[in-house]
């Protein structure tokens, strides 16, 4: 009976470590958009963390600290949103486990 257990076990884990080989490929072609100033601001990251545009108001031009403020705004909230969804989708493969990917 153990040895029956232990191969059950075995293909759960296989199959969990496939799932989530395949949620990480979901979460790396994944796109976000952040925003800052009421849409002033606004990129777009990959899920993977890469910044793939940016887009800036003409009217930000001639305010280089307003600018930089928020474009860092903007970078961490399309990076939050990423953060958020990659949890969510980890917790449907690991049944609610914390488990580093």
């Amino acid at each position: 009976m153990f040895k029956g257990g232990m191969a059950g076990m075995m293909q759960k884990a296989k199959q969990m470590q496939e799932d989530m080989e395949t949620v990480q490929k979901e979460i790396k072609s994944l796109s976000c958009e952040g925003d800052a100033g009421s849409g002033a601001v606004k990129v777009e990251m990959s899920g993977d963390y890469r910044l793939t545009n940016i887009s800036i108001a003409e009217s930000l031009t001639s305010d280089k600290e307003m600018l930089e403020d928020l474009i860092m705004i903007a970078v961490n909230d399309a990076s939050s949103r990423i953060n958020q969804i990659s949890k969510d989708k980890m917790k449907n493969v690991t049944g609610g486990l914390n488990l580093p990917f």
